[in-house]
């Protein structure tokens, strides 16, 4: 379930608006209809923050200098990630 009023948040906004939520939700301050509700935003802000994760991964680039000192870019090659 995504909610059209996150759909436009920067991944820090919506990491943020989580937090909120998540702290709301342990510390008892929430009615439980409201919990519910507040859950379902929690999986769509979620999901967002993932996607938006995926989105940036895709981005990452190796930086290297060649022998003649020529700056390139390869795409992480995530068999070299440890």
């Amino acid at each position: 379930m995504k909610h059209e009023e996150f759909e436009n948040l920067s991944f820090e906004e919506a990491l943020q608006k989580l937090e909120n939520i998540v702290k709301d939700l342990e510390g008892g301050r929430i009615k439980l209809d409201d919990a519910v509700e507040a859950y379902e935003k929690a999986v769509a802000l979620k999901k967002i923050c993932e996607e938006k994760l995926q989105k940036a991964q895709l981005k990452i680039e190796k930086i290297e200098i060649s022998p003649e000192g020529e700056i390139l870019t390869q795409p992480l090659d995530k068999s070299e990630e440890q």
